[in-house]
């Protein structure tokens, strides 16, 4: 069954973008924009709101600039190829290899998990991400801690009341001093109801 991967860059006090609205202290150094390329490639769809999706769609038209680097090229086509699912109340048409979903979150991820195919299910913004994760539909948060604290703006984790327990699969530290953990989502099986 595939999964369903949230990943992101964040600050160390756990935000994608400060309290500004700003996100710059999130870019890439050559070695991080590499690896942000190939968590790209082993996706097989993915899942964007709105900002997410506007925001993404600079990578649409960028390779049509020649004087760009080989590795700016390789993600733009990586993302153009790259199918899409646009969850939003105001778009009417989106534009490229995207459609706009036409069930509710648990429907088309149940949809998508359940047609054949390599690659995760990769989901993008933070409210997107917090209605998945309050579902239950969450199986790897993948964070990139960048070494900044901006002191408020969009949390990175959805603010639910419900534990989640987490499994360290992989780590790695990157020379700009950026950090990458990955943990799986621990699944309890389901038993018999405790006695009271």
């Amino acid at each position: 069954m595939r999964r369903v991967t949230y990943s992101m860059s964040i600050s160390l006090d756990g935000y994608i973008v400060g309290p500004d609205g700003g996100f710059d202290w999130t870019a890439p150094s050559e070695e991080l924009f590499r690896f942000a390329t190939d968590e790209v490639r082993e996706a097989g769809v993915h899942l964007l709101g709105r900002r997410l999706y506007e925001t993404m769609l600079y990578w649409e038209t960028v390779d049509q600039n020649p004087a760009l680097d080989f590795s700016t090229l390789e993600f733009a086509e990586i993302w153009k190829q790259l199918p899409k699912v646009v969850f939003s109340t105001t778009l009417s048409t989106v534009r490229g290899n995207a459609r706009l979903a036409s069930g509710r979150l648990a429907e088309e991820i149940e949809r998508l998990r359940a047609e054949p195919g390599d690659g995760n299910i990769a989901i993008g913004g933070a409210t997107l991400a917090a209605g998945a994760a309050a579902l239950g539909l969450i199986d790897e948060y993948r964070v990139r801690v960048c070494p900044v604290l901006v002191g408020g703006g969009v949390p990175f984790f959805p603010r639910h009341e419900r534990r989640v327990d987490l499994e360290l699969v992989e780590t790695r530290t990157f020379a700009s001093h950026v950090v990458y953990l990955r943990y799986r989502v621990v699944r309890q099986p389901a038993g018999p109801p405790s006695p009271r």
